[in-house]
């Protein structure tokens, strides 16, 4: 539907289009050019671009918390005229909308709802269900409690994950036991989920699992709630009209700072782990988010210095559509059937020109639409 362009933080939407871009334009180009110039140093460089397997933190990592911290900061800008009103039954609505729809969407890009084949469907697998989950619970207790009680619930579901991993043992399943076969989280995800679960499979009616999916999504819910309510803590700062942009720059540093110096401290005990969303995981992705917040609050909002960056927007305002876009629409064909004459002189290059392709018309569907002022909200 239209919307204007009235009044937004403009360091956000590129913030959001940069991320975007990263996951949806730059990612598979670059793996695609490691495999064809195929050389050690190159390779090396790719850690940017790749997830760690198990424990530790790369910079790729970042991708998925950033979207759900933006996702937070935007509910105090959103949800401000509602606080306060005595029948909410209007945003309650708008809330469980977006959470269905995130979810639905979820389900096409990553499980499987597309294929129309109900033996193959997964229920709760995708970064935009973890978003859904955890706008839900920020945006309800920023309607319905003060900001010192979310701190207080934020602090208290980051212990409470801590605490479950740590002290309950089913089945020979946790304990403090953090290892991908033998954690909490992976013993309730194949009990609650089981066949639904990414990845499973039923073979002589047994449900299988495979040992290349080992992401959580159920325990991990409440820190999804954390990652998003950290983004929430985030847009007070900059929704703010009493504090100067000095001032809020130095709140947005100091917070990073000190989320990632606690959680690589508590990492020590409570390991970093993304793929099961640990709280000592929440902490550093969010620290990290913070400083990025404040990188491009500073550039964009403060300085101005937004002349060769506002190409970001065309992803930034339409993020939802760019997804989608990207995760199941595969424009491939276009680029192939144009260029195919090309294929004979650039060998293992060719699939960067196809990739570049496709990535450019997204672009120009994005940007047909941001000329429009055309924007998917959900």
């Amino acid at each position: 539907m239209k919307n204007t362009l009235t009044q937004r933080l403009e360091s956000l939407d590129i913030l959001r289009g940069f991320d975007l871009f990263m996951l949806v334009g730059l990612e598979v180009a670059m793996h695609q050019l490691s495999t064809a110039v195929n050389t050690p140093a190159f390779h090396s460089f790719m850690w940017c671009f790749t997830h760690v397997d198990w424990e530790g933190f790369s910079s790729w990592d970042l991708v998925m918390p950033l979207f759900m911290f933006m996702s937070g900061i935007t509910i105090p800008f959103a949800l401000s005229r509602y606080k306060d009103a005595k029948d909410k039954t209007l945003i309650y609505r708008r809330i469980f909308k977006r959470v269905v729809l995130l979810w639905i969407f979820g389900m096409m890009c990553q499980g499987n709802l597309l294929g129309l084949n109900p033996d193959c469907i997964y229920f709760y697998s995708n970064t935009l269900q973890a978003i859904a989950m955890g706008y839900f619970i920020s945006a309800l207790l920023y309607l319905h409690t003060s900001i010192r009680t979310q701190i207080v619930l934020f602090v208290l579901m980051l212990l409470g994950y801590w605490g479950a991993m740590e002290f309950i043992t089913i089945q020979g399943y946790g304990g403090g036991d953090y290892t991908p076969d033998a954690n909490l989280a992976e013993w309730i995800e194949r009990e609650v989920l089981g066949r639904f679960r990414d990845g499973a499979s039923v073979v002589d009616g047994q449900v299988v699992f495979p040992d290349w999916y080992r992401y959580t999504w159920i325990l991990s819910s409440p820190n999804f709630g954390a990652t998003v309510m950290s983004g929430l803590f985030a847009g007070y700062i900059l929704k703010d009209k009493k504090w100067i942009p000095t001032k809020k720059l130095a709140y947005l540093v100091i917070i990073g700072i000190s989320m990632v110096a606690i959680g690589w401290i508590w990492g020590i005990w409570h390991p970093v782990i993304k793929k099961i969303w640990t709280s000592s995981m929440v902490l550093v992705s969010s620290g990290y988010c913070f400083l990025f917040m404040a990188l491009f609050y500073y550039i964009v909002d403060y300085k101005g210095w937004r002349k060769y960056l506002l190409w970001l927007k065309v992803y930034g305002m339409n993020s939802i559509l760019a997804y989608m876009l990207a995760m199941c629409v595969n424009f491939s064909c276009i680029g192939r059937s144009l260029f195919h004459g090309l294929e004979q002189y650039l060998g293992a290059f060719y699939p960067i020109l196809i990739t570049l392709s496709n990535v450019g018309i997204v672009y120009f569907i994005l940007w047909c639409l941001y000329k429009k002022q055309i924007f998917l909200r959900v």
